[in-house]
């Protein structure tokens, strides 16, 4: 069908510029339903499942996502860019230009920056093994006797995913765009079927179920801050990844699509709890029926390479940054994708 007169033609641009970055950008944040509940509920926290905790916790995470990834990073830090490019190598450019003339301030300025990149470095050698496990880990709940093929399958999946990262960004993004589109919309369809049958889930959405659960649970409450957190994993993937794909593109894909879909799965996660406690054992995959458990956790472990694509696109801007600012020794780099 032809495309009418009012249409501008910056639109088919902006849609496939969405598809690439949740394909590439939002793949570390989109999985950690995987494990950050399970974590949350772990014993070690020792909180217990309880009506109070579940919908204090859930408070929390939708806070975070809001407070932490929306109106921090998509919002506000988003329109910090250093001539396109994002992250806090960027970030630290754009300060240390307005501390010219102070040498001091601008070498405190270089080591937090620095800092923070080595952060983002240990956070990309760490996402690929933690995320690829958890989603093999879904055997344990489809047949307990594959266990002993946990870790040999995820070794496999991290071999295939860094042999084929030299096709680079675009040609990743428009395999795994439609893929991610596919894990999201599944996720929040589970996480819908069980917030139908506990809407009372929705009651988190009110701040004070979180303040509320600070108040009964004490110090376990912000030792149980350390699960929260790895619900906005990914989210300085996020701004690193901006110079592939642009601020608007990433904006509109969160906003639309990967907010709501996260939004969905947690709750419904919660709502799952609420009716069965025993399900702390893997809330995510015991939110899916047994008939669709295998394609899920084919699902789940595709998701997760996407996952690490997103923290290694986002250390590879990072580096490129690093070497144009001097930080870093200057080495040959190579795009294998055409700019977008």
């Amino acid at each position: 069908m032809n495309a009418s007169a009012t249409d501008s033609p910056v639109h088919p641009s902006l849609r496939a510029l969405a598809l690439g970055a949740i394909g590439v950008v939002f793949g570390d944040i989109g999985t950690s339903p995987l494990y950050t509940m399970q974590e949350v509920f772990s014993a070690k926290y020792g909180l217990g499942v309880s009506n109070a905790s579940v919908l204090g916790v859930l408070s929390l995470i939708f806070w975070s996502l809001i407070l932490v990834v929306t109106l921090k990073y998509v919002i506000f830090i988003m329109r910090a860019d250093n001539k396109g490019e994002g992250g806090i190598m960027a970030l630290m450019a754009l300060a240390q230009r307005s501390a010219r003339g102070e040498p001091r301030l601008r070498w405190t300025i270089a080591v937090l920056g620095i800092f923070g990149a080595a952060l983002f470095y240990g956070d990309g050698v760490i996402t690929p093994a933690i995320s690829v496990l958890s989603a093999v880990e879904g055997l344990k709940v489809a047949e307990p006797s594959l266990v002993q093929w946990i870790v040999p399958i995820s070794v496999a999946i991290l071999l295939v995913l860094f042999f084929v990262q030299k096709r680079g960004t675009a040609g990743i993004g428009a395999v795994f765009g439609p893929v991610m589109c596919v894990w999201f919309t599944a996720i929040a369809l589970l996480g819908v079927h069980y917030i139908v049958h506990q809407p009372q889930v929705i009651a988190a959405l009110n701040p004070a179920y979180a303040i509320h659960f600070f108040h009964t649970h004490g110090r376990g409450a912000f030792i149980a801050l350390g699960g929260v957190v790895l619900a906005v994993t990914g989210t300085e993937a996020l701004y690193a990844d901006m110079g592939h794909f642009g601020k608007k593109p990433i904006r509109a894909a969160w906003l639309c699509f990967v907010l709501p879909a996260l939004f969905l799965n947690y709750f419904g996660q919660g709502a799952l709890l609420l009716a069965d406690p025993a399900a702390v054992s893997n809330p995510f995959y015991l939110l899916v029926p047994h008939a669709l458990l295998y394609p899920m956790i084919v699902l789940a472990a595709v998701s997760t390479v996407i996952a690490s694509q997103a923290v290694i696109s986002g250390a590879f801007s990072m580096t490129r940054e690093s070497i144009q600012l001097g930080y870093a020794p200057r080495m040959r780099i190579v795009h294998t994708s055409r700019m977008l």
